[in-house]
């Protein structure tokens, strides 16, 4: 066994059968390696080491390239590991792909927070936030396999250069494979920190903008993907709690005795807004479940009404007393007074449910001494890598180990950590044996967090030639972030701008949903951007066209998306096309959609979407599609159906009879994506899809019918009352 540099720390290794591993940490390969071909030494050094790394190689040659976020259908498990091999220029036959440890300051982007590295699968940055920290890292692998071969064949490493999965010195005709490289490893004094000029050349990309089968694909399709629901333990429990209907109530139980007398019941855990029932089998708890005899006490959302609370709202928004300002460019107000023409529209949308398809549950096992734990679960991890466990038991963050499984949809809704307390705390009760806790669908929609509700009040100004000159937007609606993200229009050419949320707290569980404040906030943008158009008799493409006319790339979006959709051709009777452009995340999108109405019911049908986008370097074309594709199919369904009500403070919908979602009728015929060459940083396009949908949507019914639609989601009943108004 040979250990090429001392004074290794314990986060300097990783686990290996055999062969080496390559350290990389905060900024890299960090300078210690270990070579060793008794693997009963190796487990000597594991009992006082904690492992973690980004990658290993075995003298088989095979590579595991440790991927650190979430894989919830995005393609996280191909993409970060691509960047990677594409500077290590592996062999992709060889490549293995295996979650990382949660361990944020090994693995963690500094994108997030400049003051300390985040793991966190959300607002579409994991490309974005790991693009550089990959490269590098994979760059640093190569660089150590090629001084190794120096040193192995005694020749100056500028001698060499590498092919997929070996190192190459052409003037000696020798090669050697990264796995039979292993046994003559060594560290170089330093490792170089590789400029842009140093890295691969794009022209000799093999992974970067090439499209590759994705690492989770036959997995899930033979059935064998492990999801959290997956997860069978010796010995292991079964957890559900009763939340009630009404957002943040405690409970009182009155038939405690009544229910542990029952078959397999183990324990009843109190929580201040549930009860926890702890049981041999899944079916006793939900059983049990169905008998508690609860009082519910009053609390902020009691007497609620989602529906009527928007008249109290509008005059929030007439009020004088200004709320957060976000945006104030120039002097909106002589703005307004001065314009040839000023508008003033209300725009609204109610609570949107996640509908992950996957239920929220964990699996959880606490040390029988209660100062360890360990949990399996489906998490877009967080601020906190280690899910809020070492706060909430008390216990160090080197005592909680994170087993990160594939998620069954996520959306924002997974970035909670409180279902996995939840089962924590029941696991805690029951210590060592372990539980699975699993939220019902009828748990998840009526104890949701929704995607906040709002009004929101624009304001604009136009000179006599129907230019914009003013632009006020004003959100009355909870939740902070969650209501006030995308109320920029940074890339239009208005000269005045102003923008301002306004609180109000009704005690509705809120989180994250997909795109986050773009979706409602874009759609009031957009919308009036067509209102104005209308107004002045102009083409809403044509308006855009001027308002993006200094942001080349913007307006390259615009240009393709008027091209693919034949934005100017006529149409048959019953059908219009409207349009929207946004940025989220990043990437900037322009989408048209093509829709008819059928007048008697109400029902809008949306035949085509075409999408436009430049999401700077793309690291897997299909994989991206595939991402815009889905949010815009996401964005129909939650703008046509998704509605969560709120009556006396109590949910009214239960499960997918009554929150409906998309179904395979309600399909386009077509949906048609462009990605626009750049060489930008990659951004996020996860998200950038669906907030286009509404604002599109609602831009081709003011076309077809001169009629507004200006309350999400678009139910049969609103729009026959738009159609009648």
């Amino acid at each position: 066994m040979e250990l090429n540099n001392q004074g290794i720390s314990r986060r300097e290794f990783l686990k290996t059968s055999g062969g080496v591993a390559l350290f990389i940490g905060i900024s890299g390969l960090l300078p210690h390696m270990i070579s060793c071909k008794n693997n009963k030494e190796v487990q000597k050094i594991l009992e006082k080491h904690e492992l973690t790394a980004w990658v290993k190689i075995s003298e088989d040659g095979q590579v595991t390239i440790y991927n650190p976020a979430a894989e919830m259908g995005q393609g996280s498990m191909t993409s970060l590991p691509a960047i990677f091999a594409e500077e290590m220029d592996a062999d992709w036959s060889m490549v293995n792909v295996e979650f990382s440890p949660q361990e944020s300051d090994i693995y963690g982007s500094d994108k997030w927070s400049a003051s300390n590295k985040v793991m966190l699968t959300a607002g579409s940055m994991i490309t974005y936030g790991y693009y550089s920290i990959m490269r590098q890292a994979g760059a640093q692998a190569r660089y150590i396999l090629m001084h190794s071969a120096a040193e192995h064949w005694q020749v100056p490493i500028g001698d060499l250069s590498t092919a997929p999965g070996e190192v190459i010195n052409e003037k000696d005709n020798k090669r050697i494979g990264y796995g039979d490289l292993v046994p003559y490893l060594t560290m170089p004094v330093s490792l170089p920190e590789f400029s842009e000029a140093e890295l691969k050349d794009p022209k000799n990309y093999r992974f970067i903008g090439v499209d590759r089968p994705r690492v989770d694909i036959p997995e899930k399709v033979a059935g064998t993907a492990k999801f959290a629901i997956d997860i069978q333990l010796p010995d292991m429990l079964y957890g559900v709690l009763e939340r009630g209907t009404i957002h943040g109530a405690s409970p009182t139980l009155h038939n405690e005795s009544e229910i542990l007398g029952l078959k397999g019941i183990l324990k009843l855990v109190p929580f201040d807004y549930g009860i926890g029932i702890i049981a041999e089998t899944l079916e006793q708890a939900l059983a049990a479940k169905k008998l508690l005899n609860i009082t519910w006490g009053e609390t902020t959302a009691s007497g609620f009404n989602s529906q009527d609370c928007y008249e109290a709202y509008d005059k929030i928004a007439s009020g004088k007393s200004a709320g957060k300002v976000i945006t104030n460019e120039g002097d909106i107000e002589n703005a307004l007074k001065s314009a040839s023409k000023a508008f003033s529209i209300d725009y609204k949308n109610d609570y949107v449910y996640h509908a992950q398809m996957e239920p929220l549950n964990v699996v959880a096992q606490v040390g029988a001494d209660g100062k360890s734990a360990e949990v399996w679960v489906g998490s877009q991890q967080g601020f906190d890598s280690k899910l809020g466990i070492p706060d909430y038991l008390g216990i160090p963050a080197e005592s909680v180990k994170i087993n990160l499984q594939y998620l069954g949809g996520g959306f924002g809704r997974r970035s909670m950590t409180d279902f996995v307390l939840e089962g924590t705390g029941l696991a805690r009760e029951v210590a060592p044996r372990p539980v699975k806790l699993i939220w019902t669908r009828e748990d998840d929609v009526s104890y949701g967090a929704y995607r906040p509700l709002t009004l929101q009040r624009l304001r604009a100004s136009a000179d006599a030639s129907g230019k914009i000159t003013g632009f006020s937007h004003c959100i009355v609606g909870d939740g902070g972030h969650l209501v006030a993200s995308g109320i920029g229009i940074d890339y239009y050419d208005i000269p005045n701008k102003y923008a301002e949320w306004r609180e109000v707290s009704e005690g509705i569980r809120l989180k994250h949903w997909r795109s986050v404040g773009h979706g409602p906030n874009k759609f009031a943008i957009e919308c009036m951007v067509d209102e104005i158009a209308t107004h002045f008799k102009q083409d809403p493409a044509d308006l855009r066209r001027n308002l993006l006319a200094k942001s080349p790339r913007a307006l390259a979006t615009l240009e393709k998306a008027i091209s693919m959709s034949d934005w100017y051709s006529s149409l048959p009777e019953n059908r219009s096309k409207g349009i929207a452009f946004l940025e989220r995340s990043g990437t900037l999108s322009t989408g048209v959609c093509e829709i008819s109405v059928d007048r008697s019911t109400g029902k809008i049908s949306v035949h085509h979407f075409w999408s436009a986008s430049d999401a700077g370097i793309i690291i897997q074309p299909d994989n991206v599609k595939a991402q815009m594709e889905g949010g815009i199919l996401m964005g129909i369904g939650s703008v046509l159906k998704e509605q969560i009500t709120i009556v006396d403070g109590q949910v009214q919908q239960s499960n997918f009879n009554d929150y409906e979602i998309m179904r395979m009728a309600d399909i386009p015929d077509s949906v048609e994506t462009a990605l626009i060459e750049s060489r930008e940083p990659p951004r996020g396009v996860g998200e950038s899809g669906t907030p286009l949908v509404a604002c599109a949507i609602a831009n081709a019914f003011l076309k077809l019918t001169g009629k507004t639609l200006r309350h999400l989601p678009f139910t049969p009943e609103r729009v026959l009352n738009a159609l009648n108004s």
